[in-house]
């Protein structure tokens, strides 16, 4: 039986003939939430580990447990709740994001708090699965670039915010108090998307399988590649950004502290910046931004170290990367129309994929060429997968009417 018997046209796949720009707002609220809560434990490791008697390095496994489960997550969750309500959905992720933070906030134990994590995971994964499916059925096509952009602004927010919310929170009242902040954040999120989310019928086609069929499509994987490639760059870069920085410029706490906002500030502006360009050129922007990527990191190294170059350098990073979440969430969205759940757990699964890839690549790295190295090899991988997108990826485009054209421009 079709699920969408019972409920309007509009959520069966039928492109909305008005954007509903609140609910929009409401997952930029909703992606703001998890990431600030994926994020907090970096800033709160040390009085997290003194507090449960463990090391730093054993609550910093607070967010690796995230992290992976969300890559599990992002692939299973879409086929598991194929039969639901895509608003039931969605109000569910804010629900455990809200349970996490509390739970992990009343944390007796490390092993405790690890597990509470694990609903964070859940939630953090199923999100980003679902987000540019939802968000085609929220605006018209014409409109999901920007759409795309307002949802994922929520990412520039939580980076910039999370880290200085939780140090100053967790000097005032200690730790703990992060979490509650960070619930009550999700409540709020919770009680929006509860009156701008319209109901939304679910297809009920994901399953794994699903995933594997989509990769197989002409220009599928290719473009995956080229994802994992942008993400594994940036993350061999990011990960090491602080000892680059004192060790170019010997820059100290409070100036890498303002350099880091400014590099949140741009990323920022990146992200609303993409959906413009997205409308204009979405190829385009898929290759530009690594290539503005991989030449601020060559000119990292390359270049005479100086703070204001070097702040200037890593404001152009920021902002080029602010779009690449944008921009890959609106390719599967043209590429795969028809299974853009599936394919945004592809997606899920692949980034989280490449921040390992990336961290654990960066050391190995560091550890024989030294920090330049570092820097050196991620700004050449980035300008290889820019190449790569230019000559192998493509996007299919809106016609006059504003539909999207048969993804067979893929191959």
């Amino acid at each position: 039986m079709n699920d969408c018997v019972s409920y309007a046209p509009v959520n069966c796949g039928v492109e909305p003939s008005t954007p509903a720009w609140m609910a929009v707002f409401s997952l930029a609220m909703g992606v703001f939430g998890l990431l600030t809560a994926e994020y907090l434990p970096a800033s709160l490791l040390t009085p997290m580990a003194l507090d449960l008697g463990v090391s730093e390095a054993l609550a910093g496994q607070a967010v690796t447990v995230t992290a992976v489960v969300a890559l599990f997550a992002g692939l299973l969750v879409p086929g598991l709740t194929r039969g639901i309500d895509r608003r039931l959905v969605l109000l569910g992720f804010s629900t455990l994001m809200i349970a996490s933070n509390l739970l992990v906030a009343f944390s007796s134990s490390l092993v405790v708090l690890l597990l509470m994590r694990i609903l964070l995971g859940i939630a953090l994964g199923g999100f980003w699965s679902m987000a540019a499916a939802v968000a085609m059925r929220l605006v018209p096509a014409a409109s999901l670039p920007r759409a795309l952009s307002i949802i994922f602004s929520g990412i520039a927010v939580g980076t910039v915010v999370a880290v200085p919310l939780g140090s100053y929170l967790g000097g005032l009242y200690g730790w703990r108090s992060a979490f509650i902040a960070a619930a009550a954040v999700g409540v709020v999120t919770l009680a929006f998307q509860f009156i701008t989310l319209p109901r939304l019928a679910p297809n009920g086609t994901a399953r794994l399988r699903t995933v594997l069929e989509v990769l197989l499509r002409p220009g599928i994987a290719i473009g995956m590649f080229g994802c994992v490639l942008v993400h594994t760059a940036h993350f061999a870069l990011f990960t090491y950004i602080r000892p680059f920085l004192e060790s170019t410029t010997g820059v100290g706490t409070q100036g890498l502290a303002l350099m880091l906002l400014g590099f949140g500030a741009a990323n920022f502006v990146g992200t609303l910046l993409a959906g413009g360009l997205l409308v204009r050129n979405p190829r385009g922007t898929l290759v530009l931004m690594p290539v503005l990527v991989g030449v601020a990191a060559l000119a990292l190294v390359l270049l005479p170290a100086s703070l204001p170059g070097q702040a200037m350098l890593l404001a152009l990073w920021g902002m080029a990367f602010g779009g690449v979440p944008v921009a890959w969430s609106n390719w599967v969205a043209r590429a795969v129309p028809d299974q853009a759940e599936s394919a945004g757990g592809m997606v899920v699964a692949s980034v989280q994929s490449a921040i390992a890839a990336g961290a654990a690549g960066g050391g190995a790295m560091f550890s024989v060429t030294g920090i330049g190295g570092v820097f050196l090899g991620a700004g050449i991988l980035m300008l290889l997968a820019a190449l790569l997108i230019a000559l192998r990826v493509r996007v299919p485009v809106h016609n006059a009417q504003g539909s999207v054209t048969h993804p067979r421009s893929l191959v």
